[in-house]
């Protein structure tokens, strides 16, 4: 399974989260904790989507995270309010291309996924066939993550707020696809909503900030598991969590 986080409080350096702590992402990439059976390494690709004063910026490759020479430099030159950031490990006859790579990105809109469809891709055809054709024609990838990006996307272009249209998606998979892992990431440069369907997922809070993680990145014991079947939505300054019992 892949792993992913997202930050919401006062700039930092983007780099803080990729590979400053002692278990940031570049160690997860490599070192993860908690796979959930989905993997050992998450070394097929790696993306991060973080907002500057002149709008969403996304990076994103096909390569091992640690592989990358030149984003080291790149992430500590630039502080930023709000990230989302992820690794890949792709699940078995999926393609390891960088568009399958994480962030997925529409305007402010930065989107992750952790976990697996059961059953790809029968499991979820009906669900599919409910997207108008051009989004299943610019879908980036033919991967589940991209699926679920753009039934994500398709409540937001409708206007159905985030933390809805996430659990519209979840709970509708979920029941299409048994069995499947379904921890959401969605950001907008304000606010930040998760899910755990079948994954770990853990949040750290302070007075000003707030970190989720599919595993934390230090041993700060500020960090908390978020229970299984929760939706997390958060700011730099607010936290709520929701059963999704």
């Amino acid at each position: 399974m892949c792993r992913h986080l997202a930050y919401a409080g006062p700039p930092v350096p983007v780099g803080r989260w990729l590979f400053d702590r002692p278990h940031a992402l570049a160690h997860q990439a490599w070192a993860p904790r908690d796979m959930r059976g989905g993997g050992t390494i998450n070394a097929d690709g790696f993306g991060a989507g973080w907002y500057a004063p002149g709008g969403p910026v996304r990076y994103r490759r096909a390569t091992p995270l640690w592989s990358d020479a030149t984003l080291p430099a790149l992430a500590a030159s630039v502080a930023a309010p709000m990230v989302l950031a992820a690794v890949r490990s792709a699940t078995v006859g999926m393609p390891v291309v960088e568009t399958a790579a994480a962030p997925f990105a529409a305007g402010p809109w930065f989107f992750s996924h952790n976990g697996v469809v059961a059953g790809w891709p029968e499991s979820v055809a009906k669900l599919a066939a409910a997207l108008e054709v051009t989004d299943l024609l610019t879908l980036e990838a033919p991967t589940d993550a991209a699926l679920l990006w753009a039934l994500v996307l398709a409540r937001l272009r409708r206007g159905v707020a985030p933390a809805e249209a996430v659990v519209a998606v979840v709970t509708e998979v979920a029941a299409a696809a048994p069995g499947s892992r379904l921890n959401l990431l969605l950001t907008d440069g304000e606010s930040m909503v998760a899910s755990t369907w079948g994954h770990a997922l853990s949040v750290r809070r302070d007075d000003e900030s707030v970190l989720i993680a599919s595993e934390p990145l230090d041993d700060d014991p500020a960090w908390a598991p978020v229970p299984d079947r929760t939706l997390v939505v958060a700011g730099a300054t607010s936290l709520t969590l929701e059963d999704l019992r």
